[in-house]
C-alpha cells in the first residue's frame, strides 16, 4: 500500500475548547490509486488532507499514524515534515490560484521552492510539463496576476508535482473554475498519474458526479468519520450509507424535469464537533436510526473493498 492511515485523530484549539475535525479516520490507498474524498462543508475533507502534509499549524494530532511507502509520516511535528513535503507528498491547495506569492514573477517562484529542496531546476523538464498542461514557457516570465484563472490552476498544479511526489492531495482544486475548465483539470490528474508523474492521489471534492470521473475509489466522510469507501461505481450505484445514499439522491440528473417534485436537500444540520454526539454521527438525521445508533458503529467490510459505518447497512 502506499498509503495507510490508521485511527487518525486531529483536532483544532479553540476557545471554547477542541474542535474533533478527525476523530478516528482509518483507510489505504494504493499504488496508482485515486480516492476521491467526498462530504458536505466541515466533515473534515480539507483537514485531512492538510493533516497529511502538515500544512497548518493549528492542527493538534491527538491520535492515529500515518505511513507512505512503508515509513512513518510525521505529521505530528512541522519541522520532521518539511523534508517529505513536495517530494514524497504535495498538495494542490483549496484556492489554489491564489496560492502563488503576487510580487514574484512565476520562474524565480519555481526557482526558489526547489532551492529550499536542494534541487536544481531541470528546465528541459518544466518547460515539457508546461507543454503537457498547454501552457506557453512565456508564463515563466509573468506574475501570477497576467495568468486566468485556469491558468493559474494549471500553473500550481505543475509546480506542485514537479518533485514527482509520491502522494498527491488535491484540495478542491475545481470549485472555483467552469465546467469545460473543470473536465481539463480532471484530464490533467489522470494524464500527471500515467505518466509517472505521481504515484497515487486524493481528490477532495463536495461533487461527487465529478469525483466519480477521476476517481477509482470513493471515501465519503461524515462529521469527522468515514461513513463508507468503496469502488466509484459501487458509491454511485449501489451505495449502502444512509448519508451517501442521500448526498446522491439530492444531486440533480441531466435532462430530468422536476416539475412535479422539486429537489430536496438532506433535512438537519450536521453536529457540532466542539461536543458531537455519541455514538452515530449522522443519527439525528437518519431516517433509518433506531435505538442501536446511539453506539458508534465500526467500518465493516460489507463485500469485497466496500467498508460502511452503519448498523443497518
Amino acid at each position: 500500500m502506499a498509503l495507510t492511515v490508521q485511527d487518525l485523530r486531529v483536532y483544532y484549539r479553540t476557545l471554547r475548547g477542541d474542535v474533533k475535525a478527525l476523530d478516528g479516520v482509518s483507510f489505504t490507498v494504493a499504488d496508482g490509486e485515486i480516492l476521491g474524498l467526498a462530504g458536505e462543508s466541515g466533515c473534515g475533507k480539507t483537514t485531512l488532507g492538510k493533516a497529511l502534509i502538515r500544512m497548518d499549524g493549528r492542527m493538534k494530532l491527538v491520535g492515529g499514524r500515518v505511513e507512505l511507502d512503508g515509513e512513518n509520516l510525521p505529521i505530528g511535528d512541522t519541522a520532521k515534515m518539511n523534508p517529505f513535503r513536495f517530494t514524497e507528498v504535495s498538495i494542490i491547495p483549496q484556492y489554489s490560484m491564489s496560492a502563488m506569492n503576487p510580487t514574484r514573477k512565476i520562474g524565480r517562484m519555481v526557482r526558489e521552492l526547489l532551492d529550499s529542496r536542494g534541487v536544481t531546476v531541470d528546465t528541459d523538464e518544466l518547460h515539457r510539463r508546461l507543454d503537457l498542461v498547454e501552457l506557453s514557457r512565456e508564463v515563466l516570465t509573468k506574475y501570477p496576476l497576467e495568468l486566468s484563472g485556469g491558468m493559474k490552476q494549471r500553473m500550481v498544479m505543475v509546480i506542485s508535482t514537479l518533485l514527482n511526489p509520491s502522494l498527491l492531495i488535491a484540495d478542491e482544486i475545481t470549485s472555483a473554475l467552469d465546467v469545460s475548465t473543470q473536465k481539463a483539470v480532471v484530464t490533467t490528474l489522470k494524464g500527471f498519474r500515467e505518466l509517472g508523474f505521481v504515484k497515487s492521489m486524493i481528490f477532495i471534492t463536495h461533487d461527487i458526479s465529478l469525483t466519480n470521473q477521476l476517481a477509482d475509489t470513493i471515501m465519503v466522510m461524515y462529521a469527522g468519520k468515514l461513513a463508507e469507501k468503496a469502488p466509484a461505481d459501487t458509491i454511485v450505484n449501489r451505495a449502502r450509507h444512509p448519508y451517501t445514499q442521500l448526498l446522491i439522491s439530492s444531486l440533480p440528473e441531466v435532462g430530468v424535469r422536476y416539475a412535479e417534485k422539486k429537489l430536496t436537500g438532506i433535512p438537519g444540520n450536521p453536529p457540532s464537533l466542539l461536543n458531537p454526539p455519541v455514538g452515530c454521527r449522522f443519527q439525528d438525521r437518519c431516517p433509518l436510526a433506531f435505538d442501536k445508533c446511539r453506539e458508534e458503529p465500526p467500518a465493516v467490510e460489507v463485500e469485497k473493498d466496500h467498508f460502511v459505518a452503519c448498523w443497518k447497512a
